[in-house]
């Protein structure tokens, strides 16, 4: 590791990081966002991804940014459909990658493979989890072929030298379902203001998520759109990772966007809409306060931490409050305008510079851990995976 850094952090700083990601959601904007964090710190981000190949779009966002190269894998993710052939293969890619290219740390967002035998500090950062899904989306019992993942992210968790979770919701939730964490720290997800322009508002209602995803809630939009006085549009791709395809009705679907179409639908939406039964930050949700949209968002944990009084809130379950809430704001344009300046200021507390040092300061918290207990000489922690 070197000396050095730019801006309010003093620290002893990685030149290199090894950093995971899969090409499916939030994740990957995570990634470039925090990689772009990083920039003035002269850090490198070697990026590994897993899950479908990344999109052309993607590899030209990746391309865009000096300091990150890209290593890509087809691998499946581990909250895929029976994925552990192939969760023990992108683990043996992973070990490889940093035999080659000798990082300072690893930046794992995913659980499982934190438990590999690592020879650098590794750092695990929470986005999501099967078994937080579960409980909030299906609400009833977890079917027993999750055992196996329940095990596998508990082993990856136990491993890990620092924990981060975007939220204190989701941080809360995987002590919940897997074990207690001695070594953690909430880190908001931010986005760069600078990538919006808000423009005049259009007399739409926008939602943006994976259409196949029950968190997003995206049917109960769908439900009330016929009784709206304005049209819906929805974003995000109906495409399952394992297949199949989901479609929505009484709503323009406009597909899989890319960051600059999307931003333009956001920059023209009068309100932005996630009635989501689980989301444990809500990238979307940011984007869309930046541009000056008003903000109608499930009443979840989570999007009570972050956007309490910046927002109306409405039960996921609740149809009836939904459409109620949604013909008020779309009749008033005070009400509209303020809850869209609200969410404007509330958005400037998520701030790229912020959490790019945060997570640098997690790199060393996570890097002194490491190197105060190190496994014994001449022996590695067994990977779980193997």
């Amino acid at each position: 590791m070197s000396e050095g850094g730019a801006g309010e952090v003093s620290l002893t700083l990685p030149r290199r990081v090894l950093m995971t990601a899969d090409t499916v959601g939030g994740v990957w904007t995570f990634a470039l966002e925090l990689a772009r964090g990083y920039l003035p710190y002269g850090i490198e981000v070697l990026l590994a991804t897993m899950g479908p190949l990344p999109s052309p779009e993607q590899r030209r966002e990746a391309a865009g940014l000096p300091n990150v190269t890209l290593f890509e894998s087809a691998y499946q993710l581990e909250w895929m459909e029976a994925p552990w052939d192939d969760v023990h293969h992108a683990g043996s890619w992973l070990l490889s990658l940093e035999d080659r290219l000798r990082p300072d740390l690893v930046h794992l967002n995913g659980y499982v493979h934190a438990a590999l035998p690592w020879s650098t500090p590794r750092l695990v950062t929470a986005h999501s989890c099967v078994l937080s899904w579960w409980a909030d989306v299906k609400q009833s019992e977890l079917p027993g072929r999750f055992r196996r993942y329940r095990q596998e992210v508990a082993q990856g968790l136990a491993a890990a030298d620092l924990v981060t979770a975007p939220t204190l919701a989701m941080l809360q939730a995987l002590q919940s379902h897997y074990l207690a964490l001695p070594r953690v720290r909430v880190i908001h997800n931010a986005r760069c203001p600078d990538l919006y322009f808000p423009v005049a508002k259009e007399a739409y209602l926008l939602s943006v998520g994976r259409v196949w995803d029950e968190a997003k809630n995206l049917a109960a939009l769908a439900g009330v759109a016929p009784y709206l006085p304005w049209p819906v549009y929805v974003a995000g791709d109906q495409v399952h990772p394992d297949g199949g395809s989901a479609e929505l009705d009484n709503v323009t679907l406009l597909g899989k966007l890319s960051p600059h179409q999307l931003a333009g639908w956001f920059e023209r939406s009068a309100i932005y809409v996630l009635p989501a039964r689980y989301e444990p930050f809500g990238l979307s949700v940011l984007e869309a306060a930046l541009c000056g949209c008003a903000l109608v968002l499930g009443d979840i944990q989570s999007l009570r931490e972050l956007w309490d009084e910046a927002a109306l809130f409405v039960p996921p379950d609740g149809l009836g409050a939904l459409s109620q809430t949604l013909k008020l704001v779309c009749s008033d344009h005070n009400l509209r305008t303020s809850l869209a300046q609200k969410a404007q200021r509330r958005s400037e507390r998520f701030s790229p510079t912020v959490m790019a040092a945060q997570y640098l300061e997690a790199y060393s918290a996570a890097a002194a851990h490491f190197h105060q207990s190190p496994p014994p000489a001449g022996e590695k922690v067994k990977p779980c995976i193997l």
